[in-house]
């Protein structure tokens, strides 16, 4: 937006999809962003792209707490936006989740980004400003099957950050969701390796259901229709950045405005059937 002077943000799990077309789309800008990643090597290329970077991984208090000190070294103390982007998909069938694989699913999902936001809050509240962007999903607000850990901690998400918007008022200090469907990235590469490491399909009543999911997760490109790049999300971040009045929610892609009408006017047995019908 014309007139906006620029910012310093913080953006997690930036080593590609929509924290990377981010970072790229707010640095174009003018904004000084700060990219960060859970692997070293995905550091070591943001830094060769132009970025300020540093190692943040969320399931680690530790790596939090020296990804904070090392971005308010570099920032004089002060940070006027946090896009808390990082998560990852845990696929399988609620009773195939065992107690330990769900817990890592909200450590980064969850809890990492809650102890985050708590560390810049303060650092917010001192300078009397900011913006804390999370991004949620679709299936933050309705659950759709063998996606179970994943709808859990991003509904979990987002009554956490309802009640903080509600807590931050009058804190000149702004809370946006933004909610993606079907996006262009390496999400369901991601989660396929997952599924790989902590789903026992052969001892699964679901394992013939698995081999349909498993041809999905391992397809290039979109699966499914009304897809967007990555750069669907950045133009709503960038919104929730610069505007004088940022949004309490931004849709991303056709299914989720649909989605989200359904959740209000359908019959729970209604939006179920057609819930079940996706894969």
């Amino acid at each position: 937006m014309p007139g906006v002077p620029p910012k310093t943000v913080l953006i997690t799990g930036c080593s590609t999809g929509i924290g990377y077309a981010t970072a790229i789309a707010l640095q174009k800008r003018g904004h000084q962003v700060i990219a960060t990643a859970r692997k070293m090597d995905a550091v070591i290329r943001l830094r060769e792209h132009g970025f300020a970077s540093f190692q943040l991984d969320l399931a680690d208090s530790g790596s939090i707490r020296q990804a904070v000190a090392d971005v308010l070294s570099l920032t004089d103390g002060k940070l006027d936006v946090l896009f808390n982007n990082a998560a990852y998909g845990q696929p399988g069938a609620v009773e195939d989740l065992s107690r330990d694989v769900l817990r890592a699913q909200f450590e980064t999902n969850f809890f990492g980004t809650h102890e985050l936001s708590n560390q810049i809050i303060s650092v917010m509240r001192r300078q009397g400003h900011g913006r804390i962007v999370y991004n949620s999903s679709i299936l933050g607000f309705v659950a759709m099957t063998y996606r179970g850990a994943y709808n859990a901690s991003k509904f979990a998400l987002e009554g956490l950050v309802d009640t903080l918007r509600l807590e931050l008022n009058g804190s000149n200090i702004y809370v946006s969701l933004i909610e993606p469907g079907p996006i262009l990235s390496d999400f369901r590469k991601n989660a396929f390796e997952m599924y790989k490491r902590n789903i026992d399909t052969a001892q699964s009543y679901h394992r013939e259901t698995y081999q349909v999911m498993e041809a999905r997760l391992q397809k290039e490109g979109a699966t499914a229709p009304f897809t967007l790049p990555a750069t669907a999300v950045a133009e709503k971040v960038i919104h929730a950045v610069e505007s004088k009045k940022p949004k309490i929610r931004y849709f991303v892609t056709f299914p989720t405005y649909l989605f989200a009408v359904f959740k209000r006017l359908l019959p729970d047995a209604w939006l179920d059937s057609i819930l079940r019908s996706i894969k």
